[in-house]
């Protein structure tokens, strides 16, 4: 990473991953991506002209590139969806339809305040179980389509 250049494409790409796999609702906000990438790109840059060790230079810029996305609303629909309703589909049938539920479950998280360590708290089971009935419902009201 030897050039401004450089070091941003590799923090936008980064994000972009993560988006895409954690964060669909995201994953075309190209404002939110411009603007994370060129922060962590800054802070790597800044980081790393005040002496910090390249390890230090990415703990900061990451710190700043992935700020509030340690929760996953997604991962957890799809996390529900493969241990709950794995045998009802087959295994390439799971992320389509984690997808398709994410606006059905959508409601459900506004009931609970999500933190980045939210799925290490007891509130987390509740959510959980409610995600599971919700997409119970919706596929005894709708089928598996």
């Amino acid at each position: 990473m030897s050039t401004p250049q450089k070091v941003l494409s590799y923090f936008r790409l980064r994000l972009q991953e993560l988006l895409n796999s954690s964060f669909p609702e995201k994953a075309h906000d190209q404002n939110f991506i411009d603007q994370r990438s060129s922060w962590a790109a800054n802070a790597y840059e800044g980081a790393f002209l005040s002496g910090n060790t390249v390890e230090q230079c990415n703990e900061i810029a990451n710190s700043i590139l992935f700020e509030n996305l340690h929760f996953s609303k997604f991962d957890t629909i799809f996390q529900v969806v493969c241990n709950e309703f794995d045998t009802l589909m087959a295994d390439e049938e799971l992320w389509p339809f984690a997808l398709k539920m994410f606006p059905v479950c959508e409601p459900v998280f506004s009931r609970y305040e999500l933190t980045d360590d939210f799925a290490y708290t007891y509130e987390y089971d509740a959510l959980y179980t409610e995600l599971t009935g919700t997409i119970a419902i919706w596929i005894e009201e709708n089928g598996l389509q």
